[in-house]
């Protein structure tokens, strides 16, 4: 007589949220994943691995209960029914199997409602891990949805809030030296000036947890936690989880480019203000534009120093 064999604990879930905004803007949202760091808060980044017509092959990095974690994902778009289904390739533990789809239906001209459904496993059936997903699970789909509703019904409210640039230096020496310095940010206090205080981990190669005080030129302190993600020696993309006063959005990347032999080593920024405290930390006269410009010269300050040391660390190691 065969012993029985327990059937494999399938969990399904399902989230929702309406959205005063056309269907297709909000499908338009979430087909995009470029656009996903900026949107959703535990998104860290995405990348496209293959990509055809109404198919992709996906990575992405994210947070999951506080923690960093990174899996492959296939997507299929279908925007006639305003549908994207997914299926996790590669899982991170404790996930053993994930899928599920997003569903926006609308309802009348200018709303919608958004269904997020999961469905997914834990590795051994542990009833442990099944826990802390559905924990992450729930989590991470109020977050998104939340954020989804916020990001598309204000669009049009934050666009002149939201800016990027980029600062850029040549370095005469090799892009493994100069990302290496960058990539290595646990001795930044003792690199560079403008760090107090760091604290940094990497639980998974290239997946990074950085926290710092930088000194501003005022000589105050503000702290920020960053999420980055590492290709080496290239790139190493980011976004702050803890944010300074002026900011509600913060992501960034830094490359590594080899030309007419040399390197070019650029910082770029993406940043949206928030004006609800503008008065507080510039004064009762500042406004956008005093904000923006105020933002934009502390980060490019930090930015740029922290350039000039790479190029004098990687031009000395030559």
């Amino acid at each position: 007589m065969s012993a029985n064999v327990a059937e494999p604990v399938l969990r399904e879930v399902e989230h929702e949220i309406g959205i005063a905004a056309p269907a297709q803007a909000v499908y338009r949202f979430i087909a995009e994943v470029g656009h996903w760091p900026r949107i959703f808060p535990p998104t860290i980044h995405v990348e496209h691995l293959e990509r055809g017509e109404r198919t992709e092959r996906i990575r992405i990095w994210a947070t999951a209960n506080g923690a960093a974690k990174s899996w492959t994902s296939r997507r299929v778009l279908d925007p006639d029914l305003l549908r994207v289904d997914f299926r996790q390739e590669v899982s991170a533990p404790p996930v053993a199997a994930m899928g599920g789809a997003w569903l926006i239906e609308p309802v009348g001209d200018d709303a919608c409602r958004v269904r997020l459904l999961h469905d997914y496993r834990a590795v051994d059936d542990d009833p442990a891990g099944l826990a802390w997903i559905d924990e992450a699970v729930d989590r991470n789909s109020r977050s998104e949805l939340a954020a989804l509703k916020v990001n598309v019904e204000l669009a049009r409210d934050t666009e002149d809030l939201t800016f990027s640039f980029v600062d850029t230096v040549r370095i005469d020496g090799s892009a493994r030296d100069a990302y290496d310095f960058v990539n290595d940010a646990r001795l930044w206090q003792e690199r560079l000036p403008h760090v107090a205080r760091v604290e940094f981990t990497e639980d998974a190669a290239g997946l990074q947890t950085l926290e710092m005080d930088t000194r501003a030129k005022d000589g105050s302190t503000h702290t920020t936690k960053s999420h980055r993600v590492a290709f080496p020696h290239r790139k190493i993309v980011y976004k702050q989880v803890t944010l300074p006063a002026l900011m509600t959005l913060h992501t960034g990347y830094w490359t590594f480019e080899e030309r007419d032999g040399g390197v070019e080593a650029s910082s770029q920024h993406t940043v949206t203000l928030n004006t609800d405290n503008i008065a507080r930390v510039l004064g009762p006269d500042a406004d956008v534009t005093t904000a923006h410009e105020y933002v934009r010269t502390a980060l490019s300050t930090n930015s740029r120093a922290t350039l000039a040391h790479a190029k004098a660390f990687a031009e000395n190691a030559r």
